[in-house]
């Protein structure tokens, strides 16, 4: 396991971390979140965005990933959702580009597991660092 991702395991061991992971594609849901499970975290899987609305309205997550299945549209606006629910909600898009106000970190989810681990790791330092 590379040294990011024993770091996000540690951090979510530590911590508790609850993740929130939606996509529109089921497949790519289940074989990511796997991924992310593998790291150490606890991962509440949501298909769609009313799947995503219901859970943010249901529970308490520490991290919200915003697929690359998902619209545009979806991407965009279910940020604002998230923070209003939660405004210590940490949101990572995938497969985004620009500033968002919502997001705290956007990246390009074709650069693999590896580098989702390191942005998710990041955002737990910082979130960590913060608190």
């Amino acid at each position: 396991m590379a040294k990011s991702a024993a770091r996000a395991s540690a951090a979510s061991k530590s911590t508790g971390v609850r993740i929130l992971y939606g996509e529109a594609d089921g497949r790519i849901l289940a074989s990511q979140a796997a991924g992310f499970q593998r790291a150490g975290h606890t991962v509440e899987q949501a298909e769609g965005r009313k799947a995503i609305e219901q859970a943010l309205k249901s529970g308490h997550f520490d991290l919200l990933v915003l697929g690359h299945t998902l619209t545009k549209d979806d991407r965009h606006h279910l940020p604002y959702l998230a923070k209003k629910a939660n405004p210590d909600l940490q949101v990572l898009v995938l497969h985004a580009s620009g500033k968002h106000p919502q997001v705290d970190r956007a990246i390009d989810s074709r650069d693999g597991e590896e580098a989702v681990l390191q942005a998710i790791a990041a955002l737990l330092e910082r979130a960590a660092v913060t608190a």
